[in-house]
């Protein structure tokens, strides 16, 4: 899957496996291992089926993003990047054919 990043400060925290350590200290092997699949997965799809990663959409105000977990509180969001964004024919979502993402951020929502 393609790799897009809201901010040049973001990527650059994901940049290699040292950026990644200092900015994510005890969280960063999850980190790590959640961006080698969501690179990995040709799409959206293959991530869902991932139990470990739990993709799930967000509620309002959020509508439209993605998280995949990093611990029990940390999430990577994300949104689709694709221009159009795929749509199935009853207007949700096509998981199948979403094969580029924006990361916005590693947080704590809850």
């Amino acid at each position: 899957m393609k790799i897009e990043y809201k901010t040049h400060k973001l990527k650059k925290s994901f940049s290699d496996s040292r950026a990644i350590a200092k900015s994510y200290g005890t969280r960063a092997k999850n980190v790590k291992k959640r961006l080698e699949e969501l690179i990995a997965a040709p799409h959206l799809m293959d991530i869902s089926m991932l139990p470990q990663a739990n993709l799930h959409e967000l509620k309002t105000p959020r509508k439209g993003e993605f998280a995949v977990d990093i611990s029990a509180n940390y999430r990577i969001t994300f949104v689709p990047a694709n221009d159009p964004i795929p749509l199935k024919e009853d207007g949700g979502l096509d998981l199948q054919r979403i094969t580029e993402i924006k990361i916005n951020s590693v947080e704590d929502y809850h």
